[in-house]
């Protein structure tokens, strides 16, 4: 009696590590059905925030590689590949403390994004997607620079995970 129930214990063990296999988190996958390995390549910037190509082709490729199975590799290695340009950055102000001090602003920033396959065909695409932030203006000016460029840096990070969320299998 014992016998049997030892091994049916380990039965149930077995059955239970078997179905806890296959188990995933939400939002895993290959972006864009079936697509295991992709380029990434720097965003064209046509603003005049020098890192911004940058900022947003870097978030890009860390939402990829923590949020699916599609590996980035360099664009000799791959026939999917993704481009991208940030179109714009603007500026506005949120709030004033006086008609000639800001203390808040908010930025804008609107990028296009394409996935292309093999021969250049377009499997996925985005034109003027965008996202906002806001960030305190300091009246000595000092941070003011560091607080702009983390609202952008904020917007990238947004931008890739609304990207790679619509790219997905799981959209």
């Amino acid at each position: 009696m014992k016998k049997c129930l030892a091994w049916m214990m380990v039965g149930i063990s077995f059955l239970m590590l078997g179905s806890a296999c296959g188990y995933r988190l939400a939002g895993g996958g290959l972006i864009n059905n079936d697509v295991a390995r992709v380029s990434v390549a720097i965003f064209d910037n046509k603003t005049s925030e020098s890192r911004a190509g940058i900022s947003f082709t870097n978030e890009l490729i860390r939402e990829i590689t923590a949020k699916t199975d599609t590996v980035v590799v360099g664009a000799d290695n791959a026939t999917r590949k993704i481009t991208g340009t940030v179109q714009s950055i603007t500026f506005s102000t949120l709030s004033r403390s006086s008609s000639e001090d800001v203390t808040e602003r908010e930025v804008k920033a609107m990028v296009d994004v394409v996935l292309t396959g093999a021969g250049g065909r377009i499997l996925w695409s985005v034109k003027s997607f965008s996202a906002t932030e806001s960030y305190k203006v300091s009246n000595s000016g000092v941070n003011d620079e560091a607080n702009k460029r983390e609202a952008v840096d904020l917007i990238a990070e947004r931008v890739a995970e609304r990207l790679v969320s619509q790219m997905t299998n799981d959209f």
